[in-house]
């Protein structure tokens, strides 16, 4: 994909359906430089995070960079807010939020992140940023273990 053209990034039906716009999303690019840079981009798009919001309450332990994210809703329609210091890792977080924000939290428990299987993530990302990663989702899952 050309590096001025945007994918379709209307959000998908499921979580399983957004994982697999990521990956044909992925698929466009020729190799992991793009990919980083892609990835970075869809972090600069997140939304405004509140300092206020900067507190331990709110702070992902486990991860290298600081990371926050903010839970909101119930069991019908979990949300989440986040927001991170490090530019890949911002672009992560977009990718998970794409993935499990604004779904029931029985969807969030039933969906695998094959995503990051799917587009390299696992054979790319330093063991810091896999670290990382894996409390991100972590922290999605056990918000969503106790709303069900």
């Amino acid at each position: 994909m050309p590096m001025n053209a945007q994918p379709d990034l209307a959000r998908a039906d499921s979580a399983q359906a957004e994982q697999d716009a990521i990956a044909e999303e992925f698929a466009f690019f020729g190799d992991w430089t793009e990919r980083y840079q892609y990835l970075i981009d869809l972090g600069r798009k997140l939304p405004e995070f509140p300092d206020a919001l900067k507190t331990d309450e709110y702070k992902v332990s486990g991860c290298q960079s600081q990371v926050w994210l903010v839970p909101g809703g119930d069991a019908q329609k979990l949300d989440f807010r986040a927001i991170s210091d490090s530019a890949i890792v911002s672009g992560l977080i977009a990718l998970l939020l794409r993935v499990y924000s604004g779904r029931p939290a029985s969807q969030i428990l039933d969906t695998p992140p094959r995503f990051i299987e799917a587009i390299g993530l696992a054979q790319h990302l330093s063991p810091t940023r896999s670290n990382g990663l894996a409390s991100m989702l972590k922290r999605i899952k056990d918000e969503a273990r106790a709303r069900v």
